[in-house]
């Protein structure tokens, strides 16, 4: 029998080829890998846990000797913290080498995790740039300009807070704003009567606003960069602590002011008009000077590449300084390097608080950051060896095997190693590989890890008199911690409002753990 050939009239594939841009596509949300780091030394014999706990051991015997005991009972000036990290990183290695780990895989090892954190180390870089362009273009002191000119004494205390709060954000520093604005706040306030250590908890609670929450701010970029997470996801998760917060405590602050009988009659004299004429001299200022921090809102609410936004800003910055101010153009470029400098306005004489506002920023403003980074790194990047961080932390924190207790431990462990070290970049780093491992096998998103160790650890530099912070503080202000402590809302507030969510589950967006993992 003749076969009829019946020709393929099946309809051809018509479906659309993938033309989406490589930024847009979805991204990969298969779960990471979480092998267990090989815990052997080369000769094949298992590492203890006493040998892997060890260097955190030296580590925490150096904290407690270096910048506790010789401060506080031996009345001796402490360690740098940059040498304590150097001496635990010399012990961790010697002891590698005596294990018999080879040299070369313990490079291997530190440069693993020196690479892991180069790009949020180069967005540090960036912001040190972004400063200097922002206030050589005079688009900071601008907006302390209209901050400064919303002071209105009947309403001290909230504004003791709010207009800090703005200034923090924009600058990203809360020394900066405590140190500039806020003598004027406390000037203002003795003027008219009130109460200092209302006004010095106000004005510290409203700089750490901004320390904790803007893009600039190298405690928020450490936070992201210890947790593994991106810089405007860490924001976005601290918005459910921080906001509720502050507006708890604006509203304190705004009652009490107005049961106060306070004199208005010093509003705008002497150190206020006195500030805002200095800046008026140095900077001249026009609505163009907001596209810089427009750039960087737009680029945080669209979601794009860090990096790249901050460059685009400081771009933006660095063509209208050459346009609007009367620097030369050498002064600009060397803002973005060493920071401003009011020598680049021919020595117009201005107050001491505009010098220490305007005089600050550029690429080595971050070089104490970025060294801390770098030798914590050598230090973690050592321990990774005998996975140092996660056994401890799982033999310390074995009773955590639910989500809500694992985050109050973090929180707590922020807590205590700030404390300890007197330094948020080192508790960032410290906390954030201790338990990274952990949130992620309990399904608990980073972001809520790079929260939690802001929550409690940012937060409470203020409330610890020996914290290099606290220090500064009372210096800077007049007023001791003994008494501005409880009127440090924002602080006071926060550490109870974190644990609340952790517990409820409110902003964390767990997910569903391992099967192994049960809820305690």
């Amino acid at each position: 029998m003749r076969q009829i050939h019946v020709p393929d009239r099946r309809v051809p594939d018509r479906r659309v080829p993938d033309r989406r841009v490589p930024d847009r596509r979805v991204p990969d949300r298969r779960v990471p890998d979480r092998r267990v780091p090989d815990r052997r030394v080369p000769d094949g014999r298992a590492v203890g846990f006493t040998a892997s706990a060890l260097p955190a051991l030296v580590l925490l015997a150096l904290v407690l000797w270096g910048l506790i005991a010789r401060p506080l009972l031996l009345d001796r000036p402490p360690i740098p913290l940059e040498a304590v990290f150097v001496f635990a990183a010399t012990f961790a290695i010697a002891q590698l080498l005596w294990l018999g780990f080879p040299w070369m895989r313990i490079q291997d090892a530190i440069i693993a995790r020196l690479a892991k954190a180069l790009p949020a180390i180069f967005i540090l870089f960036a912001i040190g740039l972004l400063v200097g362009a922002w206030m050589v273009a005079g688009t900071i002191p601008m907006l302390v300009d209209w901050g400064v000119r919303l002071i209105d004494p009947d309403w001290i205390y909230a504004l003791a807070f709010a207009v800090p709060a703005i200034f923090s954000t924009l600058t990203g520093t809360s020394w900066g704003s405590a140190g500039t604005i806020g003598v004027v706040l406390m000037g203002i306030g003795a003027s008219i009567g009130a109460d200092p250590a209302i006004v010095a908890g106000a004005v510290i609670g409203g700089a750490y606003f901004g320390d904790k929450l803007s893009p600039l701010s190298d405690t928020t970029n450490m936070a992201a960069i210890g947790a593994g997470v991106d810089l405007f996801d860490h924001i976005r998760a601290m918005l459910w602590t921080t906001v509720p917060s502050a507006s708890i405590a604006l509203a304190v602050y705004a009652w009490v002011g107005l049961g106060s009988d306070l004199d208005a009659s010093a509003a705008r004299a002497g150190q206020v008009q006195a500030f805002l004429a200095g800046l008026g001299g140095v900077f001249t200022y026009h609505p163009l000077l907001l596209l810089p921090p427009l750039v960087v809102l737009v680029g945080s609410m669209r979601r794009w590449p860090t990096l790249p936004v901050l460059l685009a800003s400081i771009l933006v910055a660095v063509l209208l300084a050459a346009l609007l101010q009367e620097f030369a153009l050498v002064d600009v470029l060397r803002s973005l390097t060493t920071g401003f400098s009011l020598a680049m306005a021919d020595g117009t004489p201005v107050p001491d608080a505009v010098a220490a506002l305007v005089e600050r920023g550029g690429l080595y403003s971050m070089r104490e950051a970025i060294f801390v980074a770098f030798l914590v790194f050598l230090f973690v990047g050592a321990i990774d060896l005998l996975d140092t961080m996660p056994r401890v932390v799982g033999r310390l924190f074995a009773f955590a095997r639910g989500q809500a207790t694992t985050v109050l431990s973090a929180l707590g462990a922020a807590a205590v190693t700030n404390t300890l070290t007197s330094n948020q970049s080192a508790t960032a780093f410290i906390v954030g590989d201790a338990f990274a491992r952990r949130f992620d096998t309990l399904a608990v998103p980073r972001p809520i890890l790079s929260r939690s160790i802001e929550d409690t650890g940012t937060m409470i530099e203020s409330l610890v008199p020996w914290h290099a912070t606290a220090l500064f503080m009372v210096a800077t202000l007049g007023v001791p911690v003994a008494e501005y402590w409880h009127w440090q809302l924002l602080t006071l507030i926060n550490l109870l409002i974190a644990p609340i969510l952790a517990i409820t589950g409110i902003g964390c967006a767990y997910g569903t753990p391992s099967p192994e993992e049960t809820d305690a």
